[in-house]
């Protein structure tokens, strides 16, 4: 493909809450086996997008641990291949990344060091399939200047937190609102662009020298009126998991076997890094019920519309509904969980209760999990 990719994985989210105290965003477990990330990643290999730059910053210990190697996503070759940049002290600059624009701004290097033609920017923190040549495609037949992958979201569901955008019949975009107090329009920005090299090192180069660092107020909202933006439009599944409420229903909804079937089943398949792990066990007198195990675990009670990622462990006499417990965690005898997101390497002690009344309810303790 006659592009190279960024993949802005650096923010933090305050609304995930206690799950983004120890992680990025976009390293938060997805379905059973998956990271965010892995999404964004395995749709610039599907693309043959062969150079890639992953822009981390907040907690990126364990973001940077999962993309330790390359090959999982094919990008371990000899001509591209995958870059991990972070902010560093530099004669330039001796600031983190002060804005998603800014974040870019910092490494142009690698923007002028490239030959492509056209940079494809997107967020590592939403899960969908794509490839990004039908978005190039459209992109070069508007003759537009950027192009912004847009969705209409189904009646009801709060946009708000969105970028908002308004489209003309032409599809160009005449009106965009980031995170409107009370939005206009149901369609919304996936934070999925395209646009030429050249013009983007202009555009960062003359924010630089502004002191703006924003992406979307500072490039695509301010140049709305000048340079020709258009929207693309999504009709394929496309979430966003940058909340609490909607990284419980992100992965709640792969429970659905139309949503299991589209990202498990359909070509292409979405990559990940592969842990040596035996498969998922069931002991004696064990009920599971449309549930997602991963690699693993090992079951001994009741799991109810549920997803339980790699390593879990429950106990005898358990029971677990509508939750998602997270990555190595222990939990003891009798415990009963509803409607919880446990935190990963957790130890819940025996005959415990946690249930969500009002809401998901995040679990996290700090048990020791072998005591002498």
């Amino acid at each position: 493909m006659r592009a190279i990719g960024i993949v802005l994985a650096g923010g933090n989210s305050k609304r995930m809450k206690e799950l983004s105290e120890k992680r990025a965003v976009c390293a938060m477990p997805i379905a059973g086996s998956y990271r965010s990330i892995d999404f964004a990643l395995s749709n610039m290999e599907w693309s043959h997008i062969q150079k890639v730059a992953v822009l981390t910053q907040y907690n990126a210990v364990s973001l940077n641990e999962h993309l330790s190697s390359s090959k999982w996503w094919d990008f371990g070759r000899k001509q591209g291949g995958m870059f991990l940049f972070t902010p560093a002290l530099t004669k330039e600059s001796n600031s983190w990344y002060r804005g998603t624009a800014d974040a870019i701004a910092q490494n142009l290097n690698f923007l002028k060091n490239s030959h492509e033609p056209y940079v494809v920017i997107v967020s590592g923190d939403c899960v969908y399939k794509m490839d990004y040549n039908d978005v190039l495609q459209y992109h070069i037949d508007k003759k537009a200047d950027i192009t912004v992958v847009v969705k209409e979201m189904p009646a009801g569901r709060s946009v708000e937190r969105y970028g908002t955008v308004r489209l003309d019949s032409d599809d160009r975009i005449t009106d965009f609102e980031e995170k409107p107090i009370v939005a206009k329009t149901n369609i919304i920005s996936c934070g999925i662009y395209v646009i030429r090299r050249r013009q983007l090192i202009e555009l960062l180069e003359k924010a630089q020298e502004e002191s703006r660092y924003d992406l979307v107020k500072d490039i695509l909202i301010r140049y709305k009126d000048v340079k020709r933006i258009y929207g693309y439009k999504m009709n394929d599944y496309w979430s966003n998991i940058a909340s609490l409420e909607d990284y419980y229903r992100t992965n709640m909804e792969f429970l659905k076997p139309e949503v299991r079937d589209y990202f498990f089943k359909q070509y292409p398949s979405v990559n990940s890094k592969v842990l040596d792990l035996p498969p998922a066990k069931f002991n004696v007198g064990v009920t599971v019920h449309n549930s997602l195990l991963a690699a693993g675990c090992i079951v001994n009670g009741t799991v109810e519309n549920s997803i339980l990622f790699q390593k879990v462990y429950v106990g005898n006499n358990c029971v677990i509904r509508n939750s998602i417990i997270l990555n190595d965690v222990y939990i003891g005898d009798n415990t009963y969980i509803e409607n919880c997101i446990v935190e990963s390497q957790d130890t819940l002690q025996a005959n415990a209760y946690y249930k969500g009344v009002n809401g998901v309810k995040i679990v996290v303790e700090k048990n020791e999990r072998y005591t002498m």
